[in-house]
């Protein structure tokens, strides 16, 4: 076969590929490939569908916020003062129930009837309902002040005895593995257990 012969053949068979109906096979589309913008997008919109490959963190709640506690004078300041250095100093001493001396340890009425029996010689009922029931006043929160004793339970029941130091904390020897220790009265536990305060320093 002549060279222009062969030439003219295949430029027959090139062409008939181009129209419907043939069966010869057409050739490789080739796909663009997507514009930088567009890959951005989708790669933003998938990771925004699956969490962009992390746990989502939830801000947490606004703390509450804690009341002001005016500082109201109390009637026996040296007394007072007297009281809160010694509760203070306990800080640390171990929980024990029924013990009353920083050698035993402390349940909660015991640490009061040893602060106020060795700083003003002072005796006072041994437990925390008896305590609530002694003589003085009751005590709005508000009008405080350093030396009060103030009391915690439910339904109507005196559970638990503290010594209040000022700025709405008091020290407390609160239960059993634990051991004396500050804390405030706006804390959830305390302020929903809030029963009431008695003022037991006068002048």
């Amino acid at each position: 076969m002549s060279s222009r012969r062969l030439a003219a053949k295949l430029s027959a068979v090139t062409k008939a590929a181009h129209y419907p109906g043939n069966t010869a096979p057409a050739p490789a589309r080739v796909r663009k490939p997507w514009p930088a913008l567009a890959v951005a997008v989708a790669l933003c919109a998938l990771l925004s569908a699956c969490g962009g490959g992390r746990e989502v963190v939830r801000r947490p709640p606004p703390p509450k916020p804690v009341r002001e506690w005016p500082r109201t004078e109390p009637e026996n300041p040296g007394a007072a003062n007297a009281v809160l250095m010694r509760a203070i100093s306990l800080v640390g001493t171990p929980y024990r129930y029924g013990g009353n001396t920083p050698d035993s340890g402390f349940d909660c009425s015991g640490l009061v009837n040893y602060v106020y029996r060795d700083m003003l010689a002072l005796s006072l009922p041994r437990t925390s309902r008896d305590l609530a029931s002694y003589q003085g006043p009751r005590i709005e929160p508000m009008r405080l002040a350093a030396g009060d004793l103030v009391f915690f339970g439910s339904k109507g029941n005196v559970s638990h005895v503290g010594i209040y130091v000022g700025e709405g904390r008091f020290v407390h020897a609160p239960s059993t593995g634990g051991t004396v220790r500050l804390d405030h009265l706006d804390g959830p536990y305390w302020v929903s257990h809030y029963s009431g305060a008695k003022r037991v320093l006068r002048k």
